[in-house]
């Protein structure tokens, strides 16, 4: 049965609403570059005991040619019973869906028939259609499944799209938040100018994806323009790769954020403010974008196999590695910014996970 947003729990739309952190789910491969079941699940594990409010699975980080493999109601299955089996507090479980309509609408259904509560639609497959199919594109896969919009960097396919998509999709009965991940400013706007031209930004949730600009994303406010006065918006929260790793310490700092805004007005220190260069200096070296992203998903890896989650930074794709000094800059990012790091977390939780 298709699933609406007013058939979600009110406790997942509240965890939504308020702003949760949502890592995107990583897939744990064996040296042949098999699932890893022990450590799929020792990564859910992880994440649930990190405190986040939701997983991503199926997603850009979860390798999308898990599709070709067969694995894609297998991850997403895992995903679920792991958490539920480890704790069965509300989180907002999301799905990532690609490829042409049906393609999407199957996976949609999939997701839903699994528990899923919404759907990351992913655009890369329809980069040279027309905002209008594009569109078309979404209202279909809504039929399905609550939408979360996603708005994907060009360097990694995702196609420009004006704020009159945004607004359009805003006004969609099944869409639930937008992903903001062009990592532009210029473009992450567009996304609020449509939010605010539909009038939807309380019913539409954004969340941040830009992983060059996480702190100052969920910090700041933005304003957009409606009738002659401003309207501030806010990100709720991010759904995000790099969130993948140094979980427990994201967590931490959304709720460092969220408490001196409450507790200032909206001011926030110098100190929290200048957190966001050291974030994004670790995710150049964990998204590798010395080599244009090349090795975003291995570097993710590296972090995680260096922690004794994962055994190996094998991706399903051979070619799919490290990139050119990628190694080198993760070791500088551990020198100079490993106090934002939670290995002593997992140091401490590790076999637990694994057991």
């Amino acid at each position: 049965m298709p699933l609406n947003r007013s058939d979600l729990p009110a406790d997942v739309l509240a965890l939504l609403s308020q702003g949760t952190v949502i890592p995107a789910h990583p897939l744990a491969l064996d040296a042949h570059r098999q699932l890893d079941r022990q450590r799929q699940r020792a990564l859910t594990r992880y994440y649930v005991d990190a405190g986040v409010g939701g997983l991503a699975v199926g997603v850009h980080t979860t390798q999308f040619a898990i599709r070709e493999r067969g694995l894609y109601a297998t991850v997403l299955e895992a995903a679920m019973q792991d958490r539920l089996a480890w704790n069965d507090r509300p989180m907002a479980m999301i799905a990532g869906l690609c490829g042409p309509t049906a393609q999407a609408q199957a996976e949609a259904r999939t997701a839903v028939s699994l528990g899923y509560h919404a759907g990351l639609l992913s655009l890369a497959a329809l980069a040279g259609s027309s905002e209008d199919a594009l569109i078309a594109h979404c209202e279909a896969v809504a039929q399905e499944i609550p939408l979360i919009g996603f708005y994907l960097q060009t360097v990694v396919g995702g196609p420009i799209l004006s704020s009159d998509f945004w607004r359009r999709f805003a006004l969609i009965p099944n869409a639930l938040a937008i992903k903001v991940a062009p990592f532009n400013r210029y473009r992450s706007i567009d996304v609020v100018r449509g939010l605010v031209d539909a009038c939807a930004e309380e019913r539409v949730f954004l969340y941040t994806g830009n992983d060059d600009h996480i702190v100052l994303d969920l910090a700041l406010p933005f304003a957009a323009m409606r009738d002659g006065a401003p309207v501030q918006v806010r990100f709720r929260g991010g759904l995000l790769g790099h969130w993948s790793v140094w979980t427990s310490s994201a967590v931490h700092q959304l709720q460092q954020i969220k408490a001196e805004l409450a507790a200032s007005g909206g001011a926030l220190s110098p100190t929290l403010l200048a957190l966001d260069s050291r974030v994004t200096d670790c995710n150049a070296a964990f998204f590798d974008v010395a080599n244009n992203f090349h090795g975003c998903i291995a570097g993710c890896h590296e972090v995680l196999r260096r922690q004794g989650l994962l055994e190996g930074i094998w991706c399903l794709d051979p070619e799919e590695g490290l990139g050119h000094g990628q190694s080198a800059e993760i070791d500088r990012v551990y020198r100079q910014h490993g106090d934002l790091s939670d290995d002593a977390f997992v140091r401490d939780n590790l076999a637990r996970w694994l057991a």
